[in-house]
């Protein structure tokens, strides 16, 4: 995927209705974050950006956001 063909998935599309867009924003930032790190550590030039990514692996499944249950 190349970042000028990009298409932004729906935000309903990445949680639905199960997480805040707070634990959204937290998760996919550092997952960028990670994937950031392991780019230096591996000194690999990647042509997509590492947010990109991340958005995509949380639309694909491949990470779950587990947020703890609140009694009112």
């Amino acid at each position: 995927m190349k970042y000028e063909n990009y298409t932004r998935p729906s935000v309903d599309d990445l949680f639905a209705g199960k997480v805040s867009k707070y634990s959204l924003a937290i998760a996919i930032a550092k997952r960028a974050r990670e994937i950031t790190e392991d780019m230096q550590a591996d000194k690999g030039k990647v042509c997509d950006k590492p947010v990109l990514v991340a958005v995509d692996e949380f639309k694909d499944h491949k990470y779950t956001i587990l947020e703890p249950d609140i009694d009112d």
